[in-house]
């Protein structure tokens, strides 16, 4: 029940949605096509045409595909919980990302009148959206509303997450140390940046323990040559460079 869990299952749930949603718009399945309900003229001036992503079928498909597996189970339960509110997570954050593509027509290239369809963000802003959440979740705790089980935060100081955000209801573990009892491997013999403040660092990777330096040699493709045609030569350059792993 940790926010990586969250995590895992809104990325998930985004990423069935998407791919279904990318396989109408291509023509790929025979129960979906482009979005039809999105035509006729807009109120900034311009048409609604093309090929509008389906993001609805998508949706649709991810919540009886993914979803299900919680709702055998009892939807009651708090992970349960927990986990529908963050699949759902995960498909607003393509709905809420949509973005209007266009296309001009004119003489000569100008944007006498243009037609526009509605598109899915690339996954990657999905993927950095979630990342955003992610880092914000919310830790929550069951309570019933009536006769419904909800999850609310278990500190009350915090104010109410939204469908948007992503929940959690247990700590994380400490990755830094090897505990298979919680999947953890460790960061022990992880490669490591030196130079870097980020989570790549040796300084943060490591968890204080220190890493270790070796030299080693690596052969890279250099001095690379076009040969009329049509091959690329190159030559074998040998360097050594320095490997950092955590201790």
């Amino acid at each position: 029940g940790t926010r990586e869990a969250a995590f895992v299952y809104a990325i998930s749930s985004a990423g069935v949605a998407f791919a279904v949603t990318r396989a109408c718009s291509s023509g790929e399945l025979d129960k979906c096509g482009c979005d039809r309900t999105v035509q006729g003229g807009s109120p900034q001036g311009f048409q609604w045409s093309g090929c509008s992503d389906n993001i609805a079928y998508g949706v649709a498909f991810s919540q009886s595909f993914i979803d299900i597996r919680e709702r055998s189970k009892g939807a009651s339960s708090n992970r349960a919980l927990m986990n529908l509110h963050n699949n759902e997570a995960g498909r607003k954050a393509i709905l809420n990302n949509m973005r209007v593509e266009c296309k001009c027509h004119g003489v000569s290239g100008s944007c006498e009148f243009k037609t526009c369809w509605k598109a899915m963000p690339p996954f990657r802003k999905v993927g950095n959206v979630l990342k955003e959440k992610f880092d914000g979740a919310t830790e929550v705790e069951q309570s019933e509303i009536g006769s419904t089980k909800v999850l609310v935060p278990k500190n009350s100081q915090f104010k109410p997450h939204t469908d948007e955000d992503l929940v959690y209801l247990d700590s994380s573990p400490d990755f830094c140390d090897h505990d298979l009892k919680n999947g953890v491997l460790g960061t022990s013999g992880r490669q490591c940046n030196k130079t870097s403040k980020a989570i790549d660092g040796c300084e943060l990777m490591c968890c204080g323990r220190g890493f270790h330096t070796d030299e080693v040699e690596v052969v890279e493709r250099c001095s690379c040559k076009f040969h009329w045609c049509c091959s690329v030569k190159c030559k074998p350059c040998h360097r050594v460079v320095e490997i950092h792993t955590c201790r």
